[in-house]
């Protein structure tokens, strides 16, 4: 397999498990140094030693994206440590559902924390690299990518927070896009439907069952089915730009 991302570094936001996880072995394998950021921190470590035993360069970095101190200490430490950035994929997310009526909202407060806020702080924290790097390399062009969802797209009752964080996403990659791209930075969202990942089980007790019930009705993508959609817009020739990917179980109405 040619490694077509060699000479470059991507940092990856929950990257202890499933998108994020799949991901940076994804992106490793094609030839990026890779900077694991999570607050599981014994599983990224874990992670980092997989990629170095297939002969690839991870990081593994503790961190709550959610604390914008945290946030730009996470990419300042991968620029530190590997002398440039040229990807940032903002993978952590929660998803806590459930009707509003009687709803605890501090999951309100955690969806935004970490879908909006943990996203923002990130992004705002690289961007000066990322356009460093579209300047120096060989590539010619620097990446961001948002992982949002088809809840980005598609109100859904008993979603209305998820819903309104994930619309957030698209509306500020979007903007963001018309900021940057003429400085060849590339904007991405990738927009998963049901994925077999840890999601469904941070929520509360009825409405996790409620949520896997309806999951459990179609073949869910997996996690690397996901990360091959990343690989693909990370990868494109400098002049191509993958703005918005959506992807769906083909069973998911």
């Amino acid at each position: 397999m040619s490694e077509s991302l060699k000479g470059t570094v991507a940092l990856v936001t929950g990257a202890s498990s499933g998108i994020g996880e799949a991901t940076a072995r994804s992106l490793a394998a094609q030839g990026a140094k890779v900077a694991l950021v999570a607050r599981r921190v014994e599983r990224i470590e874990k992670l980092a030693q997989e990629i170095a035993g297939h002969g690839h360069t991870a990081l593994a970095i503790e961190g709550d994206v959610t604390d914008q101190e945290q946030a730009i200490a996470a990419v300042e430490r991968t620029v530190s440590d590997f002398d440039r950035l040229d990807i940032i994929v903002n993978n952590a997310g929660v998803m806590l559902l459930g009707p509003m009526k009687d709803a605890p909202t501090d999951e309100w407060d955690n969806m935004i924390d970490v879908n909006l806020k943990g996203m923002l702080y990130v992004t705002h924290a690289a961007l000066p690299h990322l356009h460093q790097a579209a300047e120096s390399s060989d590539r010619k062009v620097a990446d961001i990518v948002n992982i949002s969802s088809v809840a980005g797209r598609v109100p859904n009752a008993g979603a209305a927070v998820y819903n309104l964080t994930k619309h957030g996403v698209g509306a500020m990659s979007e903007a963001l896009r018309q900021e940057v791209s003429r400085d060849h930075v590339r904007m991405t969202i990738i927009e998963p439907g049901a994925v077999s990942t840890e999601l469904v089980d941070h929520n509360r007790d009825g409405v996790r069952e409620q949520v896997q019930k309806r999951f459990d009705s179609m073949t869910r993508l997996e996690a690397h089915d996901i990360a091959d959609a990343i690989e693909y817009a990370v990868t494109r020739p400098a002049h191509v730009s993958i703005n918005e990917i959506l992807i769906r179980p083909t069973e998911q109405p």
